[in-house]
């Protein structure tokens, strides 16, 4: 008798052939996806993010011994929270033509930065590169340059805001060694908010964000500036909103 309510049981489910994968989605999505809804920042860090210099930290990555890259962009925690997660925010990231580097072969140096968030220095926790195509296109950005980033998000024990913090620059070809392009830490920044403020669509989700330009957390110029090119000393905050 068991075996017969089973049996019918299965017949049901997978009869309905153009049904099934689509429950199956649903459920998926239930069981692994994040709740649906935007996050209010904690009440300790009301922008959704904290000054890395508060905590002993910089807004200067370290690229070299002595020169770093700018954290010129930052997603705050009061974006959707399904961003915030690492796997929402690699997507999201995809929503914006960018992916994981040729192959997840990693191509570049690897920086580190300090968000005064307690962890001190550590390595940068991705690398993502322009996508421009869908079939290895991250792979020609890594031969014709393009735009990329590195990210660190913040949360330490000393400023667990959830926000993520980008270097964000257009670089040469590998020909020139992937040498940032002249202006190229604010064209970056740019091409990323442009898309993002547009808005943009991954695996069926709408996004769109919100900026705010923030200066005075940045230096302008080029002291401490790798590759010697200067940057105006803006950083723009997005807060990213699921339509």
């Amino acid at each position: 008798m068991r075996f017969l309510v089973l049996s019918s049981l299965s017949f049901t489910l997978f009869s309905t052939s153009t049904a099934f994968p689509s429950l199956l989605r649903v459920f998926l999505d239930l069981q692994f996806s994040p709740s649906q809804k935007t996050l209010e920042a904690p009440a300790e860090f009301p922008e959704g993010w904290r000054d890395p210099k508060i905590g002993g930290g910089s807004m200067i990555d370290i690229a070299t011994k002595t020169l770093g890259e700018p954290l010129n962009v930052i997603v705050s925690a009061k974006s959707h929270d399904y961003v915030l997660t690492d796997w929402g925010f690699r997507n999201y990231m995809r929503s914006l033509g960018y992916n994981e580097e040729c192959m997840k072969q990693h191509r570049g140096g690897h920086q580190q930065a300090n968000l005064g968030d307690g962890f001190g220095y550590h390595p940068q926790q991705l690398l993502f590169r322009q996508h421009y195509f869908p079939i290895l296109g991250t792979c020609w950005e890594s031969l014709a340059g393009g735009q990329h980033f590195r990210g660190w998000k913040q949360n330490g024990t000393e400023a667990n805001t959830g926000a993520w913090f980008l270097a964000v620059s257009k670089e040469k070809y590998l020909g020139e060694g992937h040498l940032i392009v002249d202006d190229g830490y604010n064209k970056g920044r740019d091409w990323l908010v442009e898309k993002a403020v547009a808005g943009s669509r991954y695996q069926g989700r709408w996004w769109k964000a919100d900026v705010e330009w923030k200066e005075g957390l940045l230096k302008p110029g080029l002291e401490g500036i790798n590759h010697n090119i200067s940057q105006d000393g803006v950083v723009a905050v997005l807060t990213v909103k699921q339509l």
